[in-house]
């Protein structure tokens, strides 16, 4: 069973093609390519491992909002590591960093939430979400009502009840997912959804009319929540439609149903405005957010909820004589001291009304691009944007087989210095908060290259 010393590999990329499964990979195809090793980063930049430099035009997962080598960040984990590298927050417990983090948090929704729970990913988040959704009905006497409506190509986690939010074909294939009680209706995409001839109004009060027809169907009685990302991430980049998160709201409202914002991509200045919630007068139940919480240079989520949510099961973890689920690192000391540094960097330099200003000129370069043959749609709202690409324009045809084409120019991009995602035939921008104009302009130089060196 043990191999000898000399038979394992030496190089980097060998001992990553041969111990290391990716998430989201083809592992049969990782064998053949390998990766690509990323060493160091540099404001807006990545470098690998041959010291070619990328322009990170995803922020790494949706996530970094100061950049790749913000020391402040790392001065407050070192300080905190130094003081109290670990504590958790069960029975009784606390330490300094969650208590303010939580407070700063609460403070930062203008009173609309009025406690936080924490977690270290956003599908952790989404997770103990689902559980606090049932707690809190039982609380109320209401067994039946548990059902959670999701929509298509959302993207709430990859945990096993996270991942029956997500509406991702992907992460329900060869999983046995979704579970029972979690449904999910139309994406709210007016390029590719609408009816013909069929305003943005029009689709956004239809959408709404399936909600309200579906939470009648399966019984008011019997559904327990409703959740959304603001703008839709993982899903294509989707910005809804005018009017749909006021009609979506009204649904749930008339049926006693909690409405959840999942900003674990929006929130913290991605669109713009501090939440996306503010973005489009979301007045949520609950609120999920992580990522651009420490920049993700730590593990950290956060689940906030509105008083009530929080009275009830407050006062059931008083019945029950527990509330019985944290994980061993929930309140993590130096990661709550690094959210709360990233925080105040973003407060002080102004990174919410960058990503405003910022956001104007990506969206205005990216829809420069849309005659381009291969351009079907242009999207997006501040610093996060997609494009996607068609067979055909008139008929918004796509390519068959999908994925091919999206995946070659999101290959050329990087051959030429800048770092995407391809969803299929939709690229996808995220770059970090501190980006400027002039780097704007090059990123987008540079996918257009891109675009025109696959040019059909």
């Amino acid at each position: 069973m043990n191999k000898p010393v000399d038979a394992f590999p030496t190089d980097t990329r060998s001992r990553d093609i041969s111990y290391h499964l990716h998430p989201y990979t083809n592992a049969v195809k990782h064998k053949e390519v390998g990766p690509l090793v990323i060493e160091r980063g540099e404001g807006i930049y990545v470098y690998d491992d041959q010291g070619r430099r990328y322009i990170e035009g995803m922020a790494g997962l949706w996530s970094v909002a100061v950049g790749f080598n913000e020391s402040r960040l790392v001065e407050a984990a070192t300080r905190q590591m130094q003081k109290l590298p670990f504590y958790h927050t069960f029975t009784h417990k606390a330490n300094t960093p969650s208590i303010e983090l939580a407070e700063k948090l609460v403070q930062l929704t203008d009173g609309a939430m009025s406690g936080a729970f924490f977690t270290n990913s956003g599908s952790e988040a989404n997770d103990t979400v689902i559980k606090m959704v049932w707690y809190y009905n039982n609380a109320l006497g209401r067994p039946d009502k548990k059902k959670i409506i999701a929509r298509k190509r959302a993207y709430h986690g990859v945990t096993v009840a996270s991942a029956s939010l997500t509406g991702l074909a992907p992460n329900h294939k060869g999983f046995d997912l979704p579970l029972p009680r979690m449904k999910h209706v139309s994406t709210p995409h007016f390029y590719r959804e609408a009816l013909p001839g069929e305003t943005e109004e029009a689709f956004a009060g239809r959408l709404a009319a399936e909600l309200d027809a579906l939470i009648q169907a399966e019984g008011p009685e019997t559904v327990a929540a409703f959740i959304g990302e603001p703008v839709m991430g993982a899903g294509g980049v989707l910005v809804p439609p005018a009017g749909y998160w006021e009609k979506i709201q009204e649904v749930c409202r008339k049926h006693d149903v909690l409405l959840i914002a999942d900003e674990v991509i929006t929130g913290f200045g991605r669109l713009g405005t501090l939440f996306g919630s503010q973005k489009f007068n979301i007045q949520p139940d609950i609120m999920v957010m992580s990522k651009q919480l420490t920049s993700s240079y730590l593990p950290l989520a956060a689940v906030l909820m509105n008083e009530q949510v929080q009275r009830v099961i407050t006062e059931y973890t008083g019945e029950l004589g527990v509330f019985g689920h944290g994980y061993t690192t929930s309140g993590h000391p130096a990661a709550c001291a690094v959210a709360l540094e990233n925080i105040r960097i973003i407060e002080e330099r102004g990174l919410v009304e960058n990503a405003a200003r910022m956001g104007e000129i990506l969206q205005t370069s990216l829809r420069s691009l849309q005659d381009h043959p291969l351009v079907g749609e242009v999207r997006g709202l501040g610093l996060i944007a997609a494009v996607e690409l068609v067979a055909d324009k008139a008929s918004r045809r796509q390519f068959d087989p999908l994925g091919q084409v999206g995946a070659r120019v999101m290959q050329n991009a990087q051959e030429r210095g800048l770092i995407l995602r391809a969803i299929q035939d939709t690229l996808a921008f995220c770059p970090p908060l501190i980006i400027t104009e002039a780097q704007i302009g090059d990123m987008v130089g540079k996918f257009s290259d891109a675009l025109n060196a696959v040019r059909l």
